[in-house]
C-alpha cells in the first residue's frame, strides 16, 4: 500500500505505523460534567466501520510526522492524507 505523504510524496506503508482511529485526536475535556464516562468511551469503545474511515498513521521510518489517512476498510483505497496537526487545528484542538 502506498501512502501519499503531504510533504514527502508517495511512500510505502512499511515506513509507517498504524495507530488506530483518528477520533483519538478529539480527546474529551476532563473539566466537563460526565468526564469519566467520556474518557471511558474515548479509551475503550471503538467502532469497526466498513467503508471510508479516518486513521492515525505515524511516519516512523521518515520524518516522524503524524498523518490522518482516510482509507476504505473494504478495499484499502486511500482517498485522502493530511497532517494530523492540520486536522487537529481544523477541529479546534492543538492551538
Amino acid at each position: 500500500m502506498i501512502i501519499n505523504h503531504p510533504l514527502l510524496g508517495p511512500r510505502d506503508a512499511a515506513e509507517f505505523v498504524y495507530l488506530g482511529d483518528a477520533s483519538l485526536i478529539d480527546r474529551p475535556d476532563g473539566e466537563q460534567d460526565g468526564a469519566g464516562e467520556a474518557f471511558y468511551e474515548y479509551q475503550y469503545l471503538r467502532g469497526n466501520p466498513a467503508g471510508a474511515h479516518e486513521e492515525l498513521w505515524f511516519h516512523e521510518q521518515g520524518d516522524r510526522s503524524w498523518l490522518v489517512v482516510t482509507r476504505d476498510t473494504t478495499t484499502h483505497e486511500i482517498t485522502q492524507v493530511r497532517l494530523a496537526r492540520d486536522v487537529a487545528q481544523e477541529r479546534g484542538r492543538g492551538q
